[in-house]
């Protein structure tokens, strides 16, 4: 092992847990300290003003600029008794990522000094400039009116000295430049409509709401051990590196004791968590060496995923102060299980009814099969744009490979919901039997392989990436199913006027989409070629280029869908096409460079080093021995000195070659075509040059490889 890469690994080693003070209290004692919740807004506002600003979250009612001053002027009283010098508006640009501008509560006071001052008028908008965000080309960077606006349905918070306010970013004219904007009106309209479908059921029924659980992967890596690793210090994953004699075959990992570092920093993250109002709830190793997951309990869909983007940076930041950096990178290392953010979604109603879960009496289980198959259609018919709403250079690396669900997007539903929509589909409203004495009870198994499976009471959308934002693929389900729930009504309304009975109408209705959504309903082994085969039979989007799998969201029945629920117009899901085109390029174009470089300035310096002290060794054998002898002590240096070389050149040539193809690529003008250059021609120079590269690690001196190995970065003491 190299001088340098033993110090980097011996001190990574020689961390030691930082010690977490826990509090004092118990965890709900201390919930929620720094979240301006409905107890805080109670305690600091008056009640008239705690009465419309309620009404404002739940019902979506309009707020005056009388009652927002007075709402500013509670938050900022709540704000300074706990130090809080710094408002900031936090929203989601199109990066991936949270933004944030900091201001101080500070105005003149027009004698000379300074007061400070929170006024509605800061509280409800900003224009934060931001004009070097991601924007497709809805404004250029001279047009600098972006605004951010409160989202009241999701609670304020303090980070440090910072009074954060959750925002939608729009453009001066009116279009989304953010996550938050579309995800809002998607679960606007997907409540709207599953309340007109609930109420065939129960007239009662105001409001139906969204439900997110989100499972968050990732890895954690010593400090240390990461600064000496460039290409996991700016890709955020290794673009290179021969996998461990031991990594996860043992299985022994998974669910294992946790190392007591891991503990420690596990235990302060909650802490943090739940101080902001993020109700955490589980914690476990995962399948693969240093790999974790945690999860929270189920919240409204808007609030987990804001609460998903506040984890992540509480990780990143905890993770430090613990020796750690956290990987949330699809595929950090290759050749063990990447990371994945399951989605659990579900419906629930304002009567208590969760949507998705099956029920004691025929009418309330053919309320719940109504919810599934609708759903079902749902995802048939935007089978490919789902699979667009998770896709992107990162966790390309993961979807389709064995630990992972599959680049199809297909449904699991177990053998017992299947039977029931099978019987469903054959028998007539006069033969159907949904209910038993105890009422239809589902023994749902779990199904690793299936990127869209029911659990029980909800969906798991199991292709989401680690590091993406949840609102990607949660603004996509929402708004299709809100559209099929809505194609369901006009059906069914269709049916009644014409004579049928309310349930013989649905029954009759969901036969049909039942029949129609068949293709979409996979109960087997996602990753054979049998199921490739049989998906592209089916007519389900076999297609595995992400550039061009971006090209869902601009199909006639994705915009026309998008249009028809108010979530985005033609022109947004253009710009944000050109978003995602341009921001897979920017990925494999740096990975190119880094990789370009660390080959040049770290692998074939160390090999043809080692190369020279094997060719010095086999002239000083020819000096010390008989030239027979010599030759055949000297043959498998030579064989090395002979691989080594040829590996190296074919290293250098590729790399140049793949300089070139970058020069060409990157004079291309279509974003699209240029994302297509580069998926087409550079991913798999990278792949041919790690190929080798991954050879030589096999074969040179340990004492001369400068970079951590996996077997270092990958076991955490």
């Amino acid at each position: 092992m190299s001088k340098l890469r033993f110090r980097v690994v011996e001190t990574a080693f020689k961390k030691k847990a930082a010690t977490v003070e826990t509090p004092a209290e118990r965890p709900s004692e201390y919930f929620a300290k720094y979240v301006f919740n409905r107890e805080k807004m109670f305690k600091y506002l008056p009640g008239a003003v705690y009465a419309k600003l309620t009404d404002a979250m739940d019902n979506g009612a309009p707020l005056e600029r009388a009652i927002a001053d007075e709402v500013a002027a509670g938050m900022k009283r709540w704000a300074t008794e706990l130090g809080v010098t710094h408002y900031t508006h936090w929203f989601q640009p199109l990066t991936e990522g949270t933004a944030e501008k900091h201001d101080a509560f500070v105005e003149h006071d027009g004698k000379g000094g300074m007061m400070e001052e929170f006024s509605g008028k800061l509280l409800v908008q900003q224009e934060p400039d931001a004009s070097s965000f991601p924007n497709g080309g809805i404004r250029n960077t001279f047009e600098a009116r972006g605004y951010s606006a409160w989202d009241p349905s999701s609670p304020v918070f303090v980070v440090d000295d910072t009074l954060c306010i959750p925002t939608v970013f729009i453009a001066y004219t009116g279009e989304s430049l953010d996550y938050k904007t579309p995800l809002l009106k998607a679960l606007s309209a997907v409540g709207k409509a599953a309340v007109d479908v609930c109420r065939y059921f129960n007239p009662e029924v105001k409001k139906v709401v969204a439900y997110l659980g989100w499972e968050q992967e990732y890895f954690l890596v010593d400090e240390g051990l990461y600064a000496a690793r460039p290409d996991l210090l700016l890709t955020g994953r290794t673009l290179m590196g021969y996998e461990s004699s031991k990594n996860q075959q043992l299985e022994d990992h998974y669910f294992g004791a946790i190392p007591t570092r891991v503990m420690e920093f596990m235990k302060e993250l909650e802490i943090e968590s739940l101080k902001l109002g993020i109700p955490l709830k589980t914690r476990h190793n995962e399948v693969a060496p240093n790999q974790f997951e945690l999860a929270p309990v189920f919240e409204e869909c808007n609030l987990a995923n804001d609460h998903n983007l506040l984890v992540m940076a509480l990780m990143r930041k905890i993770s430090r102060k613990h020796g750690f950096r956290v990987l949330l990178h699809e595929k950090p290392f290759k050749g063990i299980n990447g990371s994945g953010k399951h989605n659990n979604w579900s419906l629930g109603t304002d009567t208590g009814i969760l949507l998705m879960a099956p029920g004691k009496t025929p009418e309330e289980n053919l309320r719940f099969i109504t919810f599934i198959v609708n759903v079902l259609m749902a995802v048939y018919r935007h089978n490919g744009l789902l699979k667009a709403s998770i896709s992107s250079a990162t966790n390309a690396h993961r979807l389709g490979a064995n630990e992972a669900p599959p680049a199809i997007i297909s449904s699991f539903l177990g053998t017992q919901l299947s039977k029931v929509l099978e019987h469903l589909e054959k028998s007539e409203p006069e033969d159907l039997m949904l209910a038993g004495k105890q009422g239809m009870k589902l023994d749902i198994a779990r199904i690793r392989t299936s990127p869209f499976a029911f659990t029980g009471n909800r969906f798991e959308f199991r292709a989401v990436g680690s590091e993406a934002n949840c609102a990607s693929a949660m603004l996509a389900l929402n708004a299709a199913v809100a559209e099929q729930l809505k194609t369901f009504k006009t059906e069914v309304d269709a049916k009644i006027a014409d004579g049928k009975d309310t349930f013989a109408a649905i029954l009759e209705v969901l036969r049909k989409d039942i029949k129609e959504c068949k293709a979409i309903h996979f109960d087997g082994n996602g990753y054979s070629e049998e199921w490739k085969a049989e998906a592209a039979r089916r007519g389900l989007d076999c297609e595995t280029s992400v550039p061009l799998i971006f090209d869902a969201y601009l199909k006639d029945s994705s915009v026309r869908m998008f249009e028809s629920t108010g979530v985005m117009t033609r022109k947004e899901l253009e710009a944000r096409n050109e978003v995602k085109w341009e921001m897979y390029t920017k990925k494999i174009q740096i990975e190119a460079r880094v990789l370009g470089d660390l080959t040049m300035n770290h692998i074939i310096p160390m090999a043809t080093k080692y190369q020279s002290s094997l060719i010095d060794n086999v002239y000083k054998m020819r000096e010390l021995f008989p030239a027979d002898k010599a030759a055949h002590l000297s043959s498998k240096n030579m064989e090395i000195i002979e691989d080594i070389a040829n590996r190296t050149i074919f290293i250098k040539e590729k790399v140049d070659e793949m300089v070139n193809a970058r020069k060409i690529a990157n004079k291309i003008e279509s974003e699209r075509e240029k994302a297509i250059a580069y998926h087409d021609r550079i991913v798999p120079m990278m792949e041919a040059i790690r190929y080798h590269i991954d050879k030589l690690e096999l074969v040179v001196d340990d004492q001369i490889w400068t970079l951590p190995k996996y077997r270092e970065l990958l076991f955490i003491r």
